[in-house]
């Protein structure tokens, strides 16, 4: 049997709710309407009583949205009270006599109709609700204005402007738990108790769910969607916490789908004169959209959604006209989601979280149409910038935790929150841990802060006593959060770690051995150092497609002979040039946008030097093949192997080919003229047997023609010998860790002369040298948690040394090129 909430305090994760008033509602059979209005619009409240409902209503947030179902005579009392407020968008008369209901009805814009039938109430219902989804979602702005006048103070505005920034960032650089998982589907699973619909897709979602699948089950009308838009445009900051792992998804889908091209989008919206009014007041200034923004490509399906121009409603309807470059895009990418989207006809253009765009123009058409007017901005506008700048000289911090949020959630006033995430930080800790010192301190400030004085105390003492108890945490530099916002808006919303994610494009790793590139062995020894801090020698001016920039780089061939290095330039569909010491790069293949034809490439993952043929070979990836592309006039590829799944690739000193394959976990050997390829490791279907690889990127080929592997969900290099049925692991095989007998995803991996492993330990952004037979690694450089100074990564994908033995590595997320030099000292 179902059951209904019946408590006033009661409060559903949904937007919408429907409203139940009738004297007799729990005498009627209306449980099976009931199961049938769960599956459009789960929270249904029932009352018996006109004052409790009424009540009840008015109490109701602005951004809720509720539907009224109520009886002839109870309708005729509560709806003249209850009709203007804005959380009630819709009436239902549910009655015995029609007729005499209709002629009160008729003066309310909000009643939709008058019914006697449950079915017929149940269709009207759900053909309204597919419009009321588009349009009456409340939308969540915020407003970044210059705008100062007389006695007024835009401290506040831009106060919530920045911050929600601030915030979005800092919640998707935080690595989610299964316990955060758990709690959202706990959650969810109390939410839709009795609602056997929305829990059997809760199944489907626990069996089912992958990160390339996160647009098809955000477009799906199901609980995921629906909750998600509802913590979004409610600013609900826990909710939006435990969802933190499925927006970071989406982010970087949109991300892989960024548009290509300047478009003109549009939305529509049902608003109040005085959400109308607060827009007006602000044109010129910058708008911030709280939430995933949906709009169309086709104006006249924005326009669908606003109904019959001539029927008369509460509200006003509004159009937005946004023009969209994606040259603007630095953080906030928006991408046409039809070919991933569970509607593939509707032409969905979707932007990112926080998006950002300048206040144009609004004016009314001659249908009585408002028209709003935006453009795309990203945060380096000038206005923006100096007021980030500013944020960022006020707090810094040095790496983002629960203690970064707890700080951030602090400085918003957010207290409860901050103190239950400071404590959940506190909770996870070993007891021994230094990191106590500083959470023990920050709780004692916040309880100072909130005047409960004597939970201030007892939190200090717990801090003397943990002190006497670990007198050496004392000596141990423990705030690593101290001042805890600055760093990650410093690092972008783009620079987000979330590698097993980003596994997704599985494929990020090479060296560079190829065609007698070897080792340089009197430059290299068991005792050889690098200096911790890299110089950037390629792109590093943040993400885009200019010359002087890289987005998401990941293959690397460094050409001694010309001093230069060639660069596999992800997103940018194509292959740059870069000669030491320039200050931008120049195309070599590629850049006629992302395609199939002869003279297009479509994400590619890794690239060589055929030097004795004058000719790139390149990972074409997402168009499955392998391509050469002449340096001497190289306007079209030509493709060398077809219908795989390439990785990365290397050649050996006979000039013979060697491509990982991710799908088939395989690395085969191609000859010279050969339509078929050997396998050499793997080729035993996914597994974690010494036969078997699972998603095998980087790779190198010694002088001995064995071939080592980066086996990278199995979180180890694998060596295969010359005709061996079986790797042997030479580095991590301890699981998935940050220890120095494991690796976490590793990518990039070369070989010296005397059998050392070097690997790019993508999840723990630093570079790590397994000796032979050693059963441990060491960190050669990279021990400073992520970030974007110049002795940190985020995600490193290939490695390779020069003639000099200087090390060259792909940080990924900070799209540039690092050179660490050897260190003769």
């Amino acid at each position: 049997m179902m059951t209904f909430c019946t408590n006033t305090d009661d409060k559903s994760l949904e937007i919408f709710s429907i409203i139940w008033l009738d004297a007799n509602v729990y005498v009627k059979d209306t449980r099976k309407t009931e199961v049938k209005l769960r599956s459009i619009i789960n929270h249904i409240k029932k009352f018996q009583d006109i004052k409790q409902c009424q009540q009840y209503i008015e109490q109701t947030s602005q951004k809720d949205r509720l539907i009224l179902i109520v009886s002839g005579r109870l309708g005729q009392e509560i709806v003249p009270y209850i009709h203007q407020l804005r959380q009630v968008i819709s009436i239902y008369v549910y009655c015995m006599d029609k007729n005499s209901n209709e002629q009160w009805a008729y003066k309310f814009s909000k009643i939709k109709s008058v019914v006697v039938d449950l079915d017929e109430l149940v269709s009207q219902i759900t053909t309204d609700h597919k419009i009321q989804k588009k349009v009456e979602e409340p939308l969540s702005i915020n407003i970044f204005t210059t705008n100062v006048g007389a006695g007024k103070s835009t401290t506040g505005v831009n106060g919530e402007f920045v911050f929600f920034q601030i915030l979005i960032d800092c919640l998707l650089r935080l690595k989610s738990t299964e316990i955060d998982k758990n709690e959202l589907i706990s959650l969810c699973e109390k939410e839709y108790e009795g609602n056997y619909i929305e829990l059997n897709n809760l199944r489907e979602f626990e069996k089912d769910y992958s990160p390339n699948k996160v647009l098809l089950w955000y477009t799906k009308e199901t609980f995921f969607y629906k909750t998600l838009n509802a913590a979004l445009r409610t600013q609900n900051i826990h909710l939006i916490f435990l969802f933190r792992a499925f927006i970071y998804d989406i982010y970087r889908q949109l991300q892989k789908s960024q548009s290509k091209r300047h478009l003109q989008v549009y939305r529509s919206q049902l608003m109040t004169i005085d959400e109308l009014d607060g827009l007006k007041n602000n044109i010129s200034q910058f708008i911030s959209i709280n939430s995933m923004f949906s709009t169309s490509k086709q104006r006249t399906t924005a326009l669908f959604y606003l109904g019959d121009i001539t029927t008369q409603i509460d509200s006003e309807r509004v159009l937005f006209e946004i023009d969209a470059d994606p040259k603007t895009v630095t953080t906030k990418p928006f991408a046409n989601i039809s070919k991933h989207s569970h509607f593939p006809d509707e032409s969905e253009v979707l932007f990112m979280i926080g998006s950002i765009f300048r206040l144009n123009s609004i004016d009314r058409n001659d249908d009585q149409i408002w028209i709003i007017k935006m453009t795309l901005c990203n945060d380096d506008e000038h206005d923006l910038k100096q007021v980030l700048m500013y944020m960022k000289q006020q707090i810094e911090s040095e790496e983002t935790n629960l203690q970064t949020l707890g700080k951030l959630l602090c400085e918003m006033g957010e207290f409860d929150l901050a103190e239950e995430y400071l404590t959940r930080l506190l909770n996870q800790l070993p007891s021994n841990d230094p990191l106590h010192i500083s959470l023990y301190e920050d709780l004692a400030k916040l309880a100072s802060q909130r005047r409960k004085l004597n939970m201030s105390i007892e939190w200090r003492q717990k801090l003397l006593t943990f002190k006497e108890e670990n007198s050496l945490a004392t000596n141990v530099s423990v705030n690593k959060t101290n001042n805890s916002i600055g760093k990650f808006i410093r690092q972008k919303l783009f620079a987000l770690k979330k590698p097993h994610q980003l596994i997704a494009n599985p494929n990020m790793n090479k060296t560079n051995d190829s065609i007698g590139q070897s080792i340089p062995v009197n430059h290299i020894n068991i005792n050889t150092k690098w200096k911790q801090h890299g110089t950037t020698i390629a792109g590093g001016n943040q993400i885009g497609n200019q010359l002087n920039q890289l987005s998401c780089p990941e293959g690397i061939y460094v050409d001694n002979d010309h001093q230069t290095i060639f660069i596999a330039d992800y997103w940018n569909q194509r292959i740059v040039e870069w000669k030491y010491g320039a200050k931008k790069g120049q195309v070599v293949a590629g850049e006629n946008g992302q395609g199939s034809r002869s003279d297009q490439l479509n994400n590619p993952t890794d690239v060589i030097v055929d030097k004795k043929n004058d000719s790139l070979i390149i990972c074409d990836k997402d168009n499955r093949r392998v391509v050469r592309w002449s340096l001497l006039n190289g306007r079209n590829g030509e493709t060398v192997i077809s219908d795989i799944d390439c990785s990365r690739l290397t050649m050996d000193k006979n000039g013979d080919l060697y491509v990982s394959d991710y799908k088939k976990n395989e690395v085969r050997k191609w000859k010279h003229e050969k339509k078929e390829g050997t396998i050499v490791a793997g080729g035993r279907r996914k597994g974690n047997h010494r036969n078997q690889l699972d998603n095998p990127t980087g790779i190198f080929v010694d002088e001995d023609h064995s071939v080592y592997v980066s086996d990278t969900n199995n979180h180890r290099v694998m060596k295969w010998m010359k005709g061996a049925k079986e790797g042997i692991v030479v580095a991590g095989g301890k699981g998935r860790g940050n220890s120095l007998a494991q690796l976490s995803s590793p990518q990039g991996v070369i070989v010296d002369h005397l059998g050392n492993v070097y690997v790019g330990d993508w999840d723990n952004h630093r570079i790590m040298r397994w000796c032979k037979g050693s059963k441990e690694g060491s960190v050669v450089v990279g021990e400073n948690e992520t970030g974007e100074q110049p002795n940190q990564f985020i995600c490193s994908t290939s490695l390779s040394f020069d003639v000099h033995g200087n090390l060259y590595v792909v940080d990924y997320l900070n799209h540039r090129i690092q050179k660490f030099d050897i260190d003769l000292n």
